[in-house]
């Protein structure tokens, strides 16, 4: 692959395609796919989802990160010490909405609060704080921590449909850049064979066996066949330019194709290897497994617990703190029940309008989720099915203008033999090549819908292949 990427330059030059076939200038399928999903900078950004999805993860673990909190105060006026306070606090966050912690407190002054006399070497407490109802079970820091962690599952899911995406899009490029280049062979060889009868049909002029309006006929074929080379031309690259949109290379450097770079015009058993189209096809795929499903079930996982917490905001706010006090804190007999520092706390809305109302919100987003997901797996199911059909009807198809190009192949060769015996026009044998022509197009057309419609069936499925 790496070999192949060295043949790639940056510019891009008028593409001339009298050389010979070379298999070392020929870009497969799968290795385009596999520069793509290296190198794109969409599927980079892609990935850029599941760094999100980490840090978002850790700034919701700091908030159960333990906290150290220092106040001094001190306030001095005409040689008059009004206060020196001095209070800090070391506090650990658990889980269940309790909180340990320890504290040291120091104050002095002329004119402090009584409550806040503590003794001279300080005084040192150390507790626990407990929601009793609200914020037990369940709370902003573990709700966050949850929906964290669900949001890192659906990153991984999401960021499958986004490269699977930017594939899809790349194959369907691909695949034009290959029908361009099919419909431009397909107009050298006709244009050779027109050059070819116009030249015998010239000598036949002038040995006096064909008529001069034979030779105007003959050479409106050739310009005919020539307007429709050019034509392919522009469409082949208009078709590279597009495909050069989806090469890179490493430190985000876009590449545009050689001259000599082609398609590969075999490509059928690579692209089916590469979507594993077989697979997709005869196997009964599990729509559950399918990436856009599971991000929607680890959405629908995290309102549920948004809902929880809504739920748990109904309750009254009762908050109670138990704090041991002692000026010995090295000795552990000094921390009792009978020196203590004690807190309880209770709030209650009367009405609970704005808890009731955002709970029905919560729910209702749920509900919505709950019918997308519903929705979603129909449409799947139903999408997947109807591709499926698509594909058999496309390998009839393509047997079917297979038969059609060999047999208008029959009726142009027993034609032109047909005029070199005198017993046919040339007129006859230029309408049994423009219906070849024809034929061959609808043939190349058809081809290109075929492998967009297996595109599509990858699509559809949103597989991350590895390349």
């Amino acid at each position: 692959m790496k070999l192949k990427l060295a043949t790639l330059c940056i510019g891009f030059c008028f593409i001339g395609f009298s050389q010979t076939e070379d298999l070392s200038n020929v870009l497969r399928f799968d290795e385009y796919l596999g520069f793509v999903k290296k190198f794109h900078p969409i599927v980079k950004q892609a990935e850029l989802v599941i760094d999100e999805s980490q840090a978002k993860l850790m700034k919701s673990r700091g908030a159960f990160d333990p906290k150290i909190e220092v106040d001094y105060n001190r306030k001095k006026f005409k040689n008059t010490e009004y206060f020196d306070r001095l209070n800090g606090t070391f506090k650990i966050p658990t889980w269940f909405g309790v909180e340990l912690k320890g504290t040291f407190e120091e104050n002095t002054g002329d004119f402090l609060n009584p409550e806040a006399f503590v003794p001279d070497d300080g005084l040192y407490s150390a507790g626990i704080a407990v929601p009793l109802a609200q914020g037990l079970l369940i709370n902003n820091r573990m709700a966050s921590l949850k929906q964290a962690k669900l949001f890192r599952e659906q990153a991984q899911a999401d960021r499958d449909i986004y490269v699977n995406n930017i594939l899809f899009e790349a194959s369907l490029v691909y695949f034009e850049w290959l029908k361009a280049y099919n419909e431009l062979k397909l107009f050298e060889n006709i244009l050779v064979n027109a050059e070819q009868r116009f030249k015998g049909v010239q000598k036949g002029v002038e040995v006096g066996e064909n008529a001069e309006i034979d030779e105007t006929e003959a050479r409106i074929a050739v310009n005919n066949r020539k307007l429709g080379l050019e034509q392919s031309k522009v469409k082949l690259i208009k078709a590279t330019l597009e495909l050069s949109n989806f090469l890179w290379l490493e430190n985000n450097v876009p590449v545009e194709l050689q001259p000599n770079i082609i398609p590969d015009v075999n490509t059928e058993p690579i692209v089916d290897t590469t979507f594993n189209v077989n697979q997709l096809r005869t196997d009964d795929l599990i729509i559950e497994a399918h990436p856009k499903l599971v991000s929607l079930d680890y959405k629908l996982q995290s309102l549920e617990v948004d809902s929880r917490l809504k739920a748990n905001r109904l309750l009254p706010r009762i908050d109670v703190q138990y704090n041991f006090l002692s000026q010995t804190p090295e000795v552990a007999r000094t921390f009792n029940t009978a020196e203590y520092k004690g807190v309880v706390s209770v709030s209650f809305p009367l009405f609970l309008r704005k808890e009731r109302g955002d709970l029905k919100l919560a729910r209702l987003k749920q509900r919505d989720t709950e019918f997308e997901i519903d929705a979603t797996r129909i449409n799947l199911q139903n999408k997947i099915d109807a591709l499926k059909q698509e594909l058999e009807s496309y390998v009839a198809q393509n047997e079917i203008t297979s038969e059609m190009v060999s047999d208008y192949q029959r009726m142009l060769q027993a034609e032109e033999r047909k005029f070199e015996l005198g017993e046919s026009s040339l007129f006859l044998v230029n309408s049994r090549e423009s219906k070849l022509i024809d034929g061959q197009l609808k043939a190349i057309s058809v081809q290109n819908k075929f492998f967009s419609t297996k595109a599509k069936l990858f699509n559809s499925l949103a597989v991350n292949p590895e390349l």
